[in-house]
C-alpha cells in the first residue's frame, strides 16, 4: 500500500516557482557559454539541481518543472523578439550584446514570461528583481532589472497598465 505526498500550500507553490524561475537564469547563462541544447540544461537541473542536498546540510529548492520547461523553451523559441524588446528598454550606447551575461539571462527567462502572458506583469517583475538581487546583492543592478523590465512589461502587455 502506499500513501499519496502530501499536497503542496500555496506558500510552498510560490518558494518552488520562485526557484523555477532562478534555476532558468542560471541554465539560460549555462547555455550561452557551453553551446549545451536546452534539452541537455533541463535534464541536468532536474537530475542534479532540483532539489538537491548537500554535505553541509544545505538543499536546493525543488523548483516548479512546468515553469522551467516553458521559460527555458519560450527564452530559446522568442530570443530574437525578446532580445529586441530589452534592446528598446535600454539605452542606444548599452545593447543586450554588452549587458553582464547574468543580466541578459535573466532578461530573457522574464521577457519569456511576460511575452507569454501566464503570469501579471508585476509579479513576474518583482520576482527577477529578485533573483537580480541573488546574483548582484550589493550592486545597482536590482534597480536596472526594474527600469528594463517595466519598460518590456509596459510593451508586451499594455493592457495590464
Amino acid at each position: 500500500m502506499t500513501s499519496e505526498p502530501a499536497p503542496i500550500s500555496g506558500n510552498q507553490k510560490r518558494k518552488m516557482r520562485s526557484a523555477a524561475r532562478l534555476y532558468a537564469v542560471q541554465a539560460l547563462f549555462q547555455m550561452e557559454h557551453s553551446n549545451q541544447s536546452a534539452d541537455t540544461v533541463y535534464l541536468e537541473f532536474l537530475d542534479h539541481r532540483f532539489g538537491a542536498a548537500f554535505d553541509d546540510d544545505s538543499d536546493m529548492v525543488d523548483g516548479d518543472e512546468d515553469l522551467f520547461r516553458s521559460v527555458l523553451d519560450s527564452a530559446v523559441e522568442n530570443q530574437r523578439r525578446i532580445d529586441q524588446m530589452t534592446d528598446r528598454a535600454l539605452v542606444a550606447k548599452w545593447p543586450i550584446a554588452r549587458i553582464d551575461p547574468t543580466l541578459r539571462a535573466l532578461f530573457r527567462a522574464a521577457g519569456a514570461e511576460l511575452i507569454s502572458d501566464d503570469a501579471p506583469p508585476r509579479v513576474v517583475i518583482t520576482e527577477y528583481v529578485d533573483v537580480a538581487s541573488s546574483f548582484f546583492p550589493d550592486g545597482r543592478e536590482p534597480k536596472f532589472v526594474n527600469a528594463v523590465l517595466d519598460h518590456m512589461a509596459r510593451e508586451a502587455q499594455p493592457a495590464a497598465f
